[in-house]
């Protein structure tokens, strides 16, 4: 149930190992209609992409972007800068590589059906009922964090969200960046601000954020889809170069606050909740993505490992909880922080305008979980030198290539070195991300 990057990738996953699986993979949307912007991810993403199904990982990479370092800028054009690099790819492709992928190996993609309650479920041989399917050994919910599915069980799964304060937008803009963008604009009701990167070649996404007073204060509310759009254009109007903002006409984006979904348990009898249905993480990790698809491969491996549906659910439930339990963690903390943005800026070092230090506040935001070495700031002030930066990237290509030729991606003329791929410093990346 649910034709995401969960859902598909498991589909995936599942007939590699046993190509005897009969596997139908229900969506609620038609054929083509994948709504969102970019999704983000790294180089573990596709070291496991290109060992579990080498075929999809190839695609994966060849429609994703390249994006080097990460900017921070403070009103305009005080920046800070952080080495290393990471990949983003638009929800469209992504999601159309995988349905063809899925199809390709024989799962069933069957578009258009809306599953709302029991009766639903029954037809499609979900509750042991003659419908239109054979009964299912196995029903996988993977239709997002507002699950349809998950919510017909009542408390089985132990369900709980804990929801954000601060309220957000997912839009894009028609500038491209080339790097991974952090901007934070001051207005007389407090700040705004947006992370925004790379989805095409003519498009980035970009997500806007501030605290709910000065969601009210600004009127974001109650404007308008073009008043809003046009009010934001004006505030970011120095990092998005006058280009604007633009939302999608078929599904416009709404004003949400985060909800971090968390279960007791993943499965209840033969039924097991998967990707952002079982779990969500704050998107200032840029994490959702690549925790869908891992959950995808580590249930069709515990499938194939134990056989028996019972037993694989019990172990996929063990283990996918234990590992998720520190990134949801660091998730609430980074989520929290950005809650509390004007005391980060009121802590940071103030330069000789007195307005915030863009550097030193930069910092904060890498080391907002705590775990950062204390020899690593004088890393962070080096690599505002450009010089140094410049040989930062000279090394990370090498790097880049590196992995991209032990992963076996193909090479690609015109690439840093003959390679396709980069592969960020997680070292710098992880700690801002």
């Amino acid at each position: 149930m649910g034709g995401g990057p969960a859902g598909l990738y498991f589909a995936i996953s599942a007939k590699r190992r046993d190509a005897g699986h009969e596997i139908t993979v229900v969506d609620r949307d038609p054929p083509g209609a994948t709504y969102g912007w970019g999704v983000v991810y790294w180089d573990n993403l596709l070291d496991m992409l290109f060992r579990n199904d080498p075929d999809s990982a190839r695609e994966i990479r060849a429609a994703s972007n390249l994006w080097q370092e990460q900017d921070i800028s403070l009103g305009g054009e005080r920046v800070a800068h952080f080495a290393g690099y990471g990949f983003s790819v638009q929800r469209a492709a992504l999601l159309d590589i995988l349905t063809r992928r899925a199809q390709e190996l024989g799962v069933r993609v069957e578009y258009g059906r809306e599953v709302s309650d029991l009766t639903d479920l029954a037809d499609l041989g979900c509750l042991g009922g003659l419908g239109t399917h054979a009964d299912a050994d196995l029903v996988v919910a993977a239709d997002g964090a507002n699950s349809q599915v998950r919510s017909m069980f009542g408390d089985r799964f132990g369900t709980r969200v804990d929801t954000g304060g601060n309220r957000y937008i997912w839009l894009g803009t028609p500038r491209r960046f080339e790097s991974f963008t952090f901007a934070f604009e001051p207005t007389p009701a407090g700040w705004v601000w947006f992370h925004a990167y790379p989805s095409g070649t003519d498009v980035s996404t970009c997500i806007v954020e501030c605290a709910p007073r000065t969601w009210d204060a600004l009127g974001l509310g109650a404007a308008g889809e073009g008043e809003g759009l046009r009010l934001l254009g004006e505030i970011f109007a120095g990092p998005l170069a006058g280009e604007g903002l633009i939302d999608q006409p078929r599904r416009p984006a709404r004003w949400q606050r985060f909800g971090q979904v968390s279960n007791r348990g993943w499965y209840w009898d033969n039924m097991v909740l998967l990707g952002d249905a079982a779990h969500t993480t704050h998107f200032t990790l840029g994490s959702g993505t690549t925790l869908a698809m891992m959950d995808g491969v580590m249930l069709a491996q515990m499938l194939y490992e134990h056989g028996e549906v019972p037993v694989a659910l019990a172990e996929f439930d063990r283990a996918g909880r234990a590992a998720l339990a520190p990134i949801q963690a660091r998730a609430r903390t980074s989520m929290a922080w950005f809650e509390r943005l004007d005391a980060q800026f009121d802590r940071a070092r103030p330069v000789a305008d007195g307005e915030p230090d863009p550097v030193s506040f930069a910092y904060a935001m890498a080391n907002r979980q705590g775990d950062q070495p204390p020899w690593r700031y004088q890393t962070h002030r080096a690599m505002q030198v450009g010089a140094v930066r410049r040989l930062r990237r000279e090394v990370d290509s090498s790097v880049r290539w590196y992995l991209a030729r032990r992963r076996g991606e193909p090479a690609r003329p015109g690439s840093a070195r003959g390679g396709s791929a980069a592969s960020p410093d997680h070292r710098d990346l992880v700690a801002v991300r």
